[in-house]
Order: C-alpha cells, then sequence, then structure tokens
C-alpha cells in the first residue's frame, strides 16, 4: 500500500483525490487534510496560506495516515513565494512532516520535463498579476509560456462551482498553435473527470494542478504507476525521484 497526503486549502475541488485513488486502485491511498486561510486570489492572502506554520499544521494532520510522501496541493499558495523561496516551502515542509515533500508549483514543472514538454499555454483561473507569478515560476524551472490568460476569478470557492463544460472550454479556448501542453494551474477546480476530453479536443497534453500533484506525490515516493484515465501524463511510467 502507498500512501501519499495532500494538505489542501479550504473547501473547492477535492473530491479529485478521491476519485483519482478509485481510478488508481486498491495499492493507493490519497488521504486529504485541510488548513484554511483567506479564501482569496491575491499575493498577500497566498503568503499567509503557504506559511511555515499553516503547512507545519497540515502535516501535522497527516501524520495518522503515515504518508510516503506529503504534497502542499495548491500553486498559488507555492509560485507566489518564488522559485527559492517555494524550494525553501518545501523543504520545511519536509522536515515537518518527516517524509518527502513537495508543492503543486514543482510538480508542473518536473511533469513538463517527463513529457519533453518546453512551450506551454497556460489557462488560469486567477486575477492577472497572480497568474503572471506563475509564468514567472515556469520559465525559473525552464519552461516557456508562449501564451496566458487569466479568468479574473478572485476566490477558489468561486472555481470550484465552474462545470464541467466551463473547464473545457477554459483550456480548449486558450491553446496556442506552437504549444507542446496546456496547463490548468488552479487545484480549485475540478478537471481529472474532463482530462480525456480536452486532450481529445486539442490532440495534446494537458497538465492540470491536481492531476500533476497526485502524480508528483507518486513520484516523490518512488512509485510507478500508470492510468489510462488519468490524461497524457500517466501514460507514461512515472519516473523514480531523482531521474
Amino acid at each position: 500500500m502507498t500512501t501519499i497526503g495532500f494538505i489542501y486549502p479550504d473547501h473547492a475541488a477535492e473530491d479529485d483525490y478521491p476519485l483519482a485513488e478509485h481510478l488508481l486502485g486498491p495499492e493507493f491511498r490519497l488521504p486529504v487534510e485541510h488548513i484554511y486561510g483567506t479564501d482569496l486570489h491575491a499575493v498577500p492572502e497566498l503568503l499567509d496560506l503557504g506559511s511555515p506554520e499553516r503547512l507545519k499544521e497540515g502535516a501535522g494532520l497527516l501524520a495518522k495516515h503515515e504518508p510516503d510522501a506529503v504534497i502542499w496541493a495548491c500553486t498559488s499558495g507555492s509560485f507566489v513565494y518564488g522559485w527559492e523561496g517555494a524550494r525553501k516551502q518545501a523543504d520545511q515542509l519536509a522536515e515537518a512532516a518527516g517524509v518527502p515533500s513537495t508543492s503543486t508549483s514543482f510538480a508542473f514543472v518536473e511533469a513538463a520535463k517527463a513529457l519533453g514538454v518546453r512551450k506551454v499555454a497556460v489557462a488560469a483561473s486567477y486575477p492577472d498579476d497572480v497568474a503572471r507569478l506563475f509564468v514567472e515560476f515556469l520559465a525559473a524551472g525552464g519552461v516557456e509560456v508562449l501564451t496566458m490568460s487569466s479568468a479574473d476569478i478572485d476566490t477558489a470557492a468561486e472555481v470550484g462551482e465552474l462545470s464541467p463544460e466551463a473547464v473545457i472550454e477554459l483550456a480548449v479556448s486558450h491553446d496556442h498553435p506552437e504549444a507542446d501542453a496546456v496547463l490548468v494551474p488552479d487545484t480549485a477546480m475540478r478537471t481529472l473527470g474532463v482530462l480525456g476530453a480536452i486532450e481529445n479536443r486539442l490532440g495534446k497534453p494537458v497538465l492540470t494542478a491536481n492531476q500533476v500533484t497526485i502524480w508528483e506525490g507518486l513520484r516523490q515516493a518512488g512509485v510507478s504507476v500508470t492510468s489510462g484515465e488519468l490524461g497524457a501524463l500517466f501514460t507514461r511510467t512515472v519516473r523514480e525521484k531523482g531521474n
């Protein structure tokens, strides 16, 4: 049994995780524990949400599950710290959890590397100023953003209310013809159930926040797994950490 623990902010699309657990099968457990801050896609609030104190609290809540790895399942609450700040955040989380740990922001970079993705389009739900920080983070990780859209949605709760059709349209309508993949960065958005539909429409890989978060958790635990129902990323064997 492999157990990957996820620290998830507030409530929005956390039901993507039991869905993934079902799709991956009985050998995997994906427990989610929640921490709470101000639900607002704004830099000060996001910095507070990803603070060491809050993540230490999340690691403590996950301890009862005895996870093999712990992931901070929040993109904006990690990339707002910048590359070095997010690395320090992940290191502090690993110290608190006592197991390999990282965040969704780094998961996007690692997933892009695994698929050989160099140029991307970003379909973001955030306000523009926050979305641009994600673009800067990707650039620091060697991923070039050809085009970036921002839907200017202020809260995770609002993002979580988007219909499957709206999520598909957000991703499909913000592609770029030269992009190797489309990235959808908000863990508050339910995407696992529509990944296949989006990739079929676009004819290219789609990387979404909850998808890459789960994938990276498995990679951090050194586990290899494939799934035809979790997008192109999961049709390849998960690389062992460090490879």
